[in-house]
């Protein structure tokens, strides 16, 4: 809450601006103000934004008023609220409206009444959590109004659908991203930068130890090793999230040979095909069956089967597991992998920062991932940056693992 004080005397005004982090009720306005107000001071409450203040101890000061600007969001125990609009944005507890920013189990949650989201989330949606569920689709930039509140969805590059909700109410922006990728991976729309007043980012990879090479090195990476493996006979099995990863390893390999997908992916694959998106040629595979043919071919696995004994069903396997941990020295040999790959859907060290910057806000809300060094870093560059409690970041681990087929266990 921001707290405009203008203390009226003779002939002079003097401003003073304070921001306070937490909300309080308007009548605490005065604690900010001991010297200036006494017991014997008067409130006269206009209405709910403006309290006027007369305290006749002190002639020099026979007027003060304390205008209160409500921010437009919250960081409540639901989720992000957005007060004047009654709604709330990638809630984590069931609420009757909930704006989602994509399809990932963290952002977008079972039990809320109604959702909003990209017309390319609406079938994720739906196939993750319920067909019955009332959603309604957006277009990017193309804006609503609800209770007063221009909302519209813009490009946020982290995977198909992916989108940045920007608020606009009395003049004010904020943009909340969700999660988002600077990079353009040929298949989800490319991130757009939006100004704004405040702007909520995700830091997941906010450590200078993260830059990501081009996509077309990753995806000449990928391939090579699919031929080096397939001259020494050996099967290429890549790990990668159901939603996002998995179809930028199929955009990667498109052409080099035929693409074998575990069920969960395929299930997704088909939620986008529904709406018209255009996925590289694919099987689906029943790992209860014989899959000695997946010999020297590629197969796409979610990260749930990585250290299960189905995987040991394919014959003769070289697994890879593509994540933006991989960045890290051990990180392969610690989850015992043979090869792998940095290829990450969120923005490295300097797509966070490019992004940021991109929005010249005035405030910046940092809310999962390597929040305290990412905000320190902001704050010591000039960048008015507060961490913030959510309970973003968790990826979508968890629907992988309920999306496995129990006989295949």
């Amino acid at each position: 809450m921001q707290y405009s004080c203008v203390f009226f005397n003779t002939g002079s005004i003097i401003n003073y601006i304070f921001t306070q982090s937490v909300s309080e009720k308007s009548d605490k306005a005065a604690k900010f103000f001991p010297n200036a107000f006494g017991p014997d001071c008067r409130k006269d409450q206009k209405d709910n934004t403006i309290l006027s203040f007369r305290d006749t101890r002190c002639p020099f000061i026979f007027k003060v008023q304390i205008l209160l600007y409500q921010g437009m969001i919250r960081f409540r125990t639901e989720g992000i609220y957005c007060e004047a609009g009654n709604f709330y944005i990638d809630p984590w507890k069931p609420v009757d409206m909930a704006l989602i920013t994509h399809g990932h189990a963290d952002h977008a949650r079972w039990g809320m009444k109604r959702y909003l989201c990209h017309e390319y989330t609406v079938p994720i949606l739906q196939s993750r959590i319920s067909p019955d569920i009332k959603v309604q689709g957006l277009t990017y930039n193309n804006p609503i109004t609800i209770n007063g509140v221009k909302v519209s969805f813009h490009p946020a590059g982290h995977i198909i659908g992916s989108a940045q909700i920007r608020l606009e109410y009395k003049g004010k922006v904020v943009v909340i991203s969700g999660d988002y990728k600077v990079q353009d991976d040929g298949l989800s729309t490319s991130f757009e930068p939006i100004r704004c007043h405040e702007f909520v980012s995700e830091s997941t990879f906010g450590l200078p130890i993260y830059n990501w090479l081009s996509v077309e090195e990753y995806n000449r990476q990928l391939q090579d090793w699919v031929l080096k493996n397939q001259s020494i006979g050996k099967t290429s099995v890549f790990i990668g999230y159901s939603l996002g990863k998995a179809q930028r390893i199929m955009k990667a390999l498109e052409g080099v040979d035929k693409l074998h997908v575990h069920y969960a992916i395929g299930k997704l694959n088909q939620a986008y095909e529904s709406v018209g998106i255009k996925l590289p040629e694919y099987h689906t595979i029943d790992l209860r069956e014989d899959v000695k043919y997946l010999d020297k071919g590629i197969v796409i696995l979610p990260p749930s089967l990585a250290d299960t004994n189905v995987i040991n069903k394919i014959p003769n396997r070289a697994t890879a597991i593509c994540s933006g941990w991989m960045q890290v020295r051990g990180a392969r040999r610690w989850r015992s992998a043979d090869a792998g790959f940095a290829i990450s859907d969120h923005a490295d060290w300097n797509g966070l920062l490019q992004a940021v910057r991109a929005t010249q806000a005035e405030q910046v809300y940092i809310t999962h991932g390597q929040t305290a060094v990412f905000t320190k870093y902001l704050n010591e560059n000039g960048i008015a940056a507060q961490e913030v409690e959510t309970a973003f970041g968790t990826e979508d681990e968890e629907e992988d693992t309920n999306n496995k087929l129990s006989t295949e266990e």
